[in-house]
């Protein structure tokens, strides 16, 4: 009998044992803005000597808020750059124990012998000096979607504040002012490109020649340590003195009543706010102190030269009420933002046909549906230019819409073609460039937006050739699905610096995301 005891014993030790050594932990997932990926180390050791396999799924803010209000038992913790997207977001109320971690201004990164130039470097910086020099075509700009990303949110509604002449609230009503119409498209107008990430647009900035953008105080120092690093110039650090925003990096838990999880993310909580840790994120360039202030900065990260200011306490503007914020997110995509220039390539090749086929219709239709595209922010304006070229082995119409009201036959037209043939996508690509070669970048953001579902006959060298002689900033976004060819789809990218998107689990938020971007 006891040996029998013994034995049961021995294997219930060697089963636990060989569970241990098989690495099986439970896995505690956070969905997160992408400002906080240098982060996730920290995070994925702690986890893993607490016995949890983290899991970090990195989203716009205004899908991540979109996430929470759809899908909250996907979930364990959410960490967005501000707690208003998760305020907005939380309307079954499952969020708790939410608390800042860390701040980080949302700031003009200018080129230094170009805001030298402007005269910024010396002297308080308002929202109007950046205006005139944007309307003098002295400054352009790169940016964040204001509807998608929570820097370029932040952004727009400190200028909204600023040309507002900065009321104690914004109201729906000065949000029709004309005056502030006026001043906040010719603003936009500087924006030569956009993103739906702060992270991608620091690595966009780092592959091009751009004058400057409005990111992160945190991600322009990265920025600058890359770029001292290739011994480039670094980007000076402009606060807008009279609409400056604080993004509060606020960390929630999300409860699906697992109270491990629960006692697991409050330890990893007290983990990131405990000074060991807080001296690591400050490492990082972001802020821990109250007020946003910087106690003994390190000048080689929080660099004065730099332009960067940590002796005294930050200004920030109040955000307003959350309808305002919705009206003033809707306002920026029908009327205020700089209208874009779409070329949509789509693959219409015979393995689209079925499945592939519906999918990317049904991604399209959302797009081009005004009340569905809403419900993303993704609405277009009255301004904005689309133009659809269905392709197989070669181009096989041209479609165009050039105001909402020709939106539902362009639907209509898309949805009565039908795929056949071989696959080709460079041909498109280059004629979707040669749609939009001669297009005023002063007034649109153009790009090509490629959806493929197999790998492509041809070459890349015919679209280098072109792209070179071409010598302008258009992008191509590429969607992914079906057995499409990773690495074609990443050299055209990497060419017109442009981005990939996997469609393979889910074209249409595949298609949302890219066209996020413009």
């Amino acid at each position: 009998m006891k040996k029998s005891i013994l034995l049961l014993l021995l294997s219930l030790f060697f089963t636990l044992l060989l569970a241990s050594c098989s690495g099986t932990k439970e896995t505690f997932t956070i969905l997160s803005g992408s400002e906080n990926e240098p982060l996730e180390p920290m995070l994925t050791n702690y986890a893993k000597k607490s016995g949890y396999q983290l899991n970090m799924i990195y989203k716009g803010s205004v899908d991540s808020m979109l996430e929470l209000r759809k899908n909250p038992n996907s979930y364990d913790g959410i960490w967005l750059p501000n707690s208003m997207w998760i305020s907005m977001g939380d309307t079954e109320h499952v969020v708790k124990h939410d608390k800042s971690m860390f701040t980080s201004p949302v700031v003009f990164g200018i080129r230094q012998s170009k805001a030298e130039a402007l005269g910024f470097t010396n002297n308080d910086v308002l929202v109007e000096d950046i205006l005139h020099a944007v309307e003098n075509k002295d400054l352009t700009f790169m940016m964040t979607s204001a509807s998608q990303s929570n820097s370029g949110a932040s952004a727009y509604i400190g200028f909204l504040y600023a040309l507002l002449g900065n009321p104690n609230m914004i109201t729906k009503e000065d949000l029709q002012n004309p005056t502030l119409k006026e001043d906040i498209r010719k603003l936009f107008s500087g924006i030569n490109r956009s993103s739906g990430s702060s992270g991608w647009l620091k690595d966009l900035y780092l592959k091009g020649d751009y004058d400057a953008m409005v990111n992160y105080e945190a991600v322009i120092i990265e920025a600058n340590q890359e770029l001292m690093e290739q011994g480039k110039e670094p980007l000076f650090v402009i606060y807008p003195q009279d609409g400056l925003t604080i993004a509060d990096n606020t960390l929630g838990y999300i409860d699906n009543g697992e109270a491990d999880k629960e006692a697991f993310f409050l330890s990893l909580q007290d983990f990131l706010l405990s000074e060991d840790s807080q001296a690591n994120i400050e490492d990082l360039g972001r802020r821990t102190g109250l007020g946003g202030l910087v106690e003994n900065p390190n000048d080689t990260i929080f660099n004065p030269d730099w332009g960067i200011e940590t002796d005294t306490p930050l200004a920030s503007i109040s955000f307003p009420a959350e309808d305002v914020i919705y009206e003033a997110l809707t306002l920026y995509q029908t009327d205020f933002k700089k209208p874009s220039y779409t070329v949509f390539a789509l693959d219409y090749s015979g393995s689209m046909s079925g499945t592939g086929e519906e999918e990317m219709e049904e991604a399209i239709r959302i797009l081009l549906n005004q009340e569905e595209a809403k419900q993303y922010l993704l609405q277009s304006s009255d301004e904005d230019k689309i133009v659809i070229i269905p392709f197989n082995d070669q181009v096989l119409a041209h479609w165009e819409a050039s105001n909402l009201s020709e939106y539902d036959n362009l639907y209509q037209t898309v949805e009565s073609f039908d795929a056949g043939g071989g696959t080709d996508i460079y041909q498109p690509v280059i004629y979707g460039l040669e749609i939009l070669k001669d297009v005023d970048t002063n007034r649109y953001n153009p790009a090509v937006i490629l959806m493929t579902d197999g790998e492509s006959e041809g070459d890349l060298g015919e679209l280098e050739a072109y792209y070179h002689d071409l010598n302008k900033d258009i992008p191509v976004f590429s969607i992914t699905f079906g057995d499409a060819s990773d690495d074609q789809l990443l050299e055209i990218s990497e060419l017109t610096r442009g981005r990939t998107f996997d469609g393979k689990d889910d074209l249409i938020q595949a298609f949302k995301s890219a066209k996020g971007y413009n």
